[in-house]
Parts: C-alpha cells; sequence; structure tokens
C-alpha cells in the first residue's frame, strides 16, 4: 500500500511538477480559446450550407462533416504535422493541433447547429418575414437564438469534448498538460504527476458537466 501511495500520491514530485504542469495548463487553455470559437463559426457556416437551398453548397456540407467527422482526430493530426512536411508545407506545432482540431470540430458543431435549426418551426421564419425582416434579419434574431438555446446543452458538451481532445496535442509534442506531465514523470519515474493532471482536468471540466446537467433540467423542464 505505501509502495502505491508513494508511486501515485507523492506530494513532494506533484509540489515540483505543478509550475511546468500549470504552464501546459496555460497551453490548453490558449488551444481551447483558439479551437472553440473556430470551430464553432466554421461548424454554423457548414450547419447554414447544409439546410441551404443550394445543391451544391448543401452537397459539400455534407461531404465535409462527414469526411471529418470519420477521420480519427489523431489521425488527422499526425497527418497534418507529419504528413504535410512531405508535400513541402511545415507548420509549427501549434498550427498544426489548431487546423486539426479546427476542421474534426467544425464538423461536429455543423451537426449540433444543423439539429438546431432543423428544430425552429418554419412558421417562425415566415412570420418574421411577414414583418418586413430580411432573411439575413430573420436567421440572426429569430431562427439562430431558438436553435442554439434547443441545442445548448450538446454545445456545451461538444467544449467538454475539445478540452479534452487537447490531450492529443501531446503526440507533436505541444506543451499542454499531459505533455508537461509526461515529461516530469519521465525524469521521477513516478507516476504522480499524472495524477495532478488528472486532477486539473478533473476541476477544470467538472463545472462545466454540472452546468451542462442544469441547462438539460431547465429544457427538459
Amino acid at each position: 500500500m505505501d509502495v502505491i501511495l508513494q508511486q501515485f500520491f507523492n506530494f513532494e514530485i506533484m509540489a515540483k511538477s505543478m509550475p511546468l504542469v500549470l504552464k501546459g495548463l496555460g497551453m490548453t487553455l490558449l488551444i481551447c480559446a483558439v479551437v472553440i470559437p473556430l470551430g464553432a463559426l466554421g461548424g454554423l457556416a457548414a450547419a447554414l450550407a447544409s439546410v441551404s437551398g443550394n445543391r451544391f453548397l448543401r452537397r459539400g456540407a455534407i461531404a465535409f462533416v462527414d469526411l471529418f467527422r470519420a477521420i480519427p482526430p489523431l489521425v488527422l493530426l499526425i497527418f497534418i504535422y507529419a504528413g504535410l512536411p512531405f508535400a513541402g508545407m511545415r507548420i509549427s506545432p501549434f498550427a498544426a493541433v489548431t487546423l486539426g482540431f479546427f476542421l474534426n470540430n467544425s464538423a461536429y458543431f455543423a451537426e449540433i447547429f444543423r439539429a438546431g435549426l432543423l428544430s425552429v418551426p418554419k412558421g417562425q421564419a415566415e412570420a418574421a418575414r411577414s414583418t418586413g425582416l430580411t432573411r439575413a434579419q430573420t436567421l440572426i434574431w429569430v431562427t439562430l437564438p431558438q436553435a442554439v438555446r434547443n441545442v445548448l446543452p450538446d454545445l456545451l458538451s461538444n467544449m467538454v469534448e475539445i478540452v479534452k481532445l487537447t490531450s492529443l496535442a501531446s503526440v507533436v509534442s505541444l506543451g499542454e498538460i499531459l505533455h508537461a506531465a509526461g515529461l516530469v514523470r519521465s525524469l521521477t519515474y513516478n507516476a504522480s504527476p499524472l495524477v495532478l493532471a488528472a486532477g486539473i482536468y478533473l476541476l477544470l471540466l467538472w463545472p462545466l458537466i454540472r452546468l451542462i446537467s442544469h441547462f438539460e433540467r431547465r429544457i427538459a423542464s
């Protein structure tokens, strides 16, 4: 029992590794701050294209969503970082992570937004247009607010998945939480830094999970 505690809950090693792991937390938050807004915007654009009357836009959006939902994000990330250089395109680890996660999450955001848009009765848009609103104004002021409200728990759940997805950035040596904890583990031959990283993820994600449950109960009622 003492051996297990020493191997996984060595608080001295945790304390020494804290500055590096917190630096990794900063990188994780930076990735999220870039990828979540970009993914949401890309997903919204793809969702609007998928429900448009233009069949070329609709088919293109469907193909985009199907493609990047089907490709595992780890495979996509490695391809961008390690595969594109063979075509003469070298990008930094941060750019590779941003691009890979943007493509992956845009596809998932697109499906969520599409479900939200389809959940709004067509009569709402027709009534708004009859009052003199343009198509764009109807979308911004009538359709989108209702669509977002209807799928808000799913949007928040996808954001939680993005935070967890950032751990994949360690494969391209980007210094996020898991990569930082792994470096300390390799130097100390002790798993305590990984336990510390897991604890930070828990503290980071638990409030979001409770918030999702709250919204789910409100929408259900």
